[in-house]
């Protein structure tokens, strides 16, 4: 249902004023206050603590949020597991359909590509498909509008509320579908809210960061448990769930061993972004996918520009896409493949761009070193990250070609089947926290965050517009009435705002802020200052960083502050 925030990995309670009613996606993490001013250790360190809430035991933390391992999370999750059974038993006449908007439709790929190469290798036919607002070209490009559309949600799935819309259609057609319904927000709030039953209730509702990890580790452990019951035909239990959430806690502690590693990857990224130059991710298999992902978050979130954090899948996708033809020619922004990289990448890397390689001992590594030697005659900022298991070493030819190497090691697994798969999702998580780290790295470093907000998103849908209102509430201390009436101005602008304007749908602010780059500073800047949109605008072309001209606005002498509180070092509580 929502998609593209980093704003989750922010979340935590006890804040003053408006942010007291969010949802806990879009509130403020006390953890990462400071992260506008933190150096490339300090954000990774930040960040790790971040990611490590996700398994917090329940005694541990604010006792109003379920956690992973809360019991009623675990009852559901069986209650789900028990219904995956019944359609893994009757593969002729069912199918599992994974559904979302954004970060959660991506998601919905991923995984229902990887379950389908599970059912290959044990000689079945695929039964996972999935859905994303705005269809295949959403998984390589931002389309985050789409989300907002009901009618699309129930057209897709007859042949949020991209989501609510199909529920809705769900449950109003239970003979054929069962719905269910994976949140990180209340079902009173938001656009699900209307129509999402108690937790009994397929389709995913997530975040970039940490709601998208909890998402992958939440479904991945209820679709293999379920595999693995059926197969050996026995029930679900508690502690077979337990064991398999545990292995994605472990997997978080042996991604943060290579913190050091991680920070100056960070540094480099940030370096090439501050240059204006770009970062590039090539993955061999789903981790291409996880690189595809994260650079495709990076525009709506930050406000980026599509090339400044690209991901590469390399390696055969032709069983992967629903449409794979929505993808082809349709320019250069769609551009994804190994083919793509070569022709259209390669010839104008310079050498203040980054390239990040991404693959495990298990791939081509001949086609891994032809690829990074093309790009080591164009850049020397290669690094590589290698996911290999106990006993698996890489060549020295492909080890000397690069100045670093983050190689995680995982323990040998023995397992049956399904349970191999187990790190096969370990290393698309890390891979995931790493890419996180080092893009939320990169542009805090670029200056693009203000505390812990992301200040320069793009609006592009109807969550991200009132999200724009509310930083403009925190930072101004303004009424939502005086924020909304700054945020149109600048929307809008040169046009003079008329009533007509006003009380237009709020799909044509969305259409035409969507258009349009640094709409929330430009915003921030004229509220602040009391000035025009022009003048807002040189300022933040002629200062340093986003967050630069926005930090001297706030400390601009003679601003008189609203209701936004703030202690004696400047900071809101």
């Amino acid at each position: 249902q929502s998609g593209d925030k980093e704003q989750q990995h922010l979340d935590g309670g006890g804040l003053a004023g408006y942010e007291a009613t969010l949802p806990i996606s879009e509130k403020s993490n006390p953890i990462t206050r400071e992260l506008d001013k933190a150096d490339p250790v300090q954000i990774v360190q930040l960040l790790k603590e971040c990611d490590a809430e996700i398994f917090q035991e329940e005694d541990e933390a604010l006792l109003s949020y379920t956690r992973l391992y809360s019991e009623s999370v675990l009852k559901t999750m069986i209650n789900i597991i028990s219904k995956v059974q019944e359609v893994l038993k009757d593969p002729d006449n069912t199918l599992i359909v994974l559904s979302g908007g954004g970060t959660s439709g991506r998601l919905a790929f991923l995984i229902a590509v990887s379950f389908n190469k599970l059912l290959k290798g044990l000689g079945q036919l695929p039964r996972y498909t999935y859905i994303i607002a705005g269809g295949d070209r959403s998984l390589v490009m931002s389309q985050e509008g789409l989300e907002d559309c009901a009618l699309l949600g129930i057209e897709e799935l007859s042949k949020a509320p991209f989501v609510a819309g199909q529920l809705d259609f769900c449950m109003n057609n239970l003979d054929i579908f069962l719905p269910v319904l994976v949140g990180f927000n209340p079902v009173s709030m938001g656009t699900v809210g209307s129509v999402a039953p108690p937790p009994r209730a397929g389709s995913d509702g997530s975040s970039r960061m940490k709601g998208g990890s909890a998402t992958k580790i939440l479904l991945e452990t209820l679709l293999l448990a379920a595999h693995k019951t059926v197969s050996k035909d026995t029930d679900i239990s508690e502690k077979c769930l337990l064991e398999i959430l545990r292995t994605y806690e472990r997997a978080h502690k042996v991604t943060y061993a290579q913190s050091k590693k991680i920070a100056a990857l960070v540094k480099q990224a940030g370096t090439s972004l501050q240059k204006k130059a770009c970062v590039y991710m090539v993955g061999w298999h789903t981790l291409g996918i996880i690189a595809i992902m994260d650079g495709a978050e990076c525009i709506p979130t930050f406000g980026a520009d599509y090339n400044d954090v690209r991901g590469f899948l390399i390696g055969d996708h032709s069983e992967m896409f629903n449409k794979e033809a929505d993808l082809i020619a349709q320019g250069p922004q769609f551009a994804f493949s190994q083919e793509d990289f070569v022709k259209t990448i390669l010839p104008s890397l310079t050498e203040l761009d980054t390239v990040l390689f991404l693959f495990t001992l298990d791939d081509d590594l001949a086609e891994v070193e032809k690829l990074v030697v093309q790009v080591k005659e164009k850049t020397s900022n290669v690094q590589a990250l290698s996911h290999a298991t106990v006993g698996q070493y890489l060549p020295a030819s492909l080890k000397k070609l690069f100045p670093s190497i983050m190689s995680i090691m995982w323990p040998i697994l023995f397992l049956e089947y399904e349970g191999n798969f187990i790190q096969k999702f370990q290393r698309e998580l890390s891979t995931k926290w790493i890419l996180n780290t080092v893009s939320t790295g990169a542009h805090v470093l670029k200056g693009k965050i203000l505390h812990n907000y992301m200040v320069n998103l793009r609006i592009s849908n109807s969550k991200l517009f009132w999200r724009a209102v509310c930083i403009l509430q925190r930072f101004t201390g303004h009424s939502q009435a005086r924020c909304l009436e700054g945020l149109l101005q600048t929307i809008y602008d040169p046009e003079v705002l008329s009533d007509d304007i006003r009380n237009a749908e709020l799909s044509k602010h969305i259409a035409i802020a969507t258009e349009k780059s640094k709409v929330v500073p430009t915003a921030l800047l004229c509220l602040l200052r009391n000035c025009s949109v022009q003048e807002a605008q040189l300022r933040l072309d002629t200062s340093p960083s986003i967050r630069a001209a926005i930090e001297s606005s706030l400390n601009a002498p003679g601003r008189k502050r609203g209701a936004d509180k703030s202690d004696s070092t400047g900071r809101s509580a």
